[in-house]
């Protein structure tokens, strides 16, 4: 068992063993992605309570050195993907311009009456059916990104169908004749996630998410999707290019 932390000496010991975990994490005994010690075994390494590892853990976290994945564990964090905002960001161009594996995983659809925010984007009367989807975007197997999308209905009414077999909201919406779209607008706020969303993106519930609201139109700019995005902290760099802000599609 180790016992290297220096008791009674003014520095708590949360504090020392986060300080030991950052050297050992900057010497590469921990690469990134590679998972860290359980809170047991940090426990039992320097003879302190789990509570104690905890503390040194969510600190550790909230600088985004590391992430801790609910029932998973605690991961030393990756180089952070650069989610670059443009006109007419694609998912999953974006992700493999970066030498990354791109995944969409729709998590459902259903049809949904509008709510204010969403009828004001998408110029309906509040409470006119849409078409709701829920998608998480991954890269290397990792989730960065989990879009909520509001479609006009009956326009995109096909949609439902074509999505549950492709999982690609851009060809979905090009086999319904919208082969090129563009994001209007987007709206970027920071919020804490919801428990549902820090299991999704894996991550701490006291990390903040960064969230995008975005209109996207057709050529003769019409809305299409109203979209509101979550961003996992610490594993995404928001770059807005050209002084346009964008959203996420793929």
């Amino acid at each position: 068992m180790e016992r290297s932390l220096a008791r009674g000496e003014g520095v708590a010991l949360w504090r020392q063993i986060a300080q030991a975990l950052e050297q050992a994490i900057a010497r590469g005994e921990h690469p990134p992605g590679s998972r860290l010690p359980t809170e047991a075994a940090l426990s039992a390494r320097h003879g302190v309570n789990r509570h104690t590892v905890r503390r040194a853990l969510d600190s550790l976290a909230l600088r985004g050195l590391i992430r801790i994945e609910q029932g998973r564990g605690s991961f030393v964090a990756e180089d952070v993907v650069d989610y670059r905002l443009s006109p007419r960001t694609r998912f999953s161009e974006l992700i493999r311009a970066q030498n990354r594996e791109p995944e969409g995983r729709i998590l459902w659809l259903r049809e949904v009456p509008a709510e204010p925010v969403v009828a004001e984007a998408l110029r309906l009367r509040p409470g006119r059916p849409v078409l709701a989807v829920e998608r998480l975007g991954l890269a290397d197997g990792r989730p960065v990104v989990l879009g909520r999308h509001h479609f006009l209905l009956p326009r995109f009414a096909e949609l439902k169908k074509i999505l549950a077999g492709t999982g690609s909201i851009t060809e979905g919406l090009t086999r319904c004749g919208v082969p090129d779209y563009r994001r209007a607008w987007t709206r970027l706020t920071a919020t804490l996630p919801d428990a549902e969303e820090a299991e999704l993106l894996q991550q701490a519930r006291t990390r903040p998410v960064m969230c995008a609201e975005a209109l996207t139109v057709d050529p003769e700019g019409r809305p299409i999707d109203f979209t509101l995005s979550r961003y996992a902290a610490g594993r995404v760099q928001i770059v807005i290019e050209g002084g346009t802000q964008d959203g996420q599609q793929a």
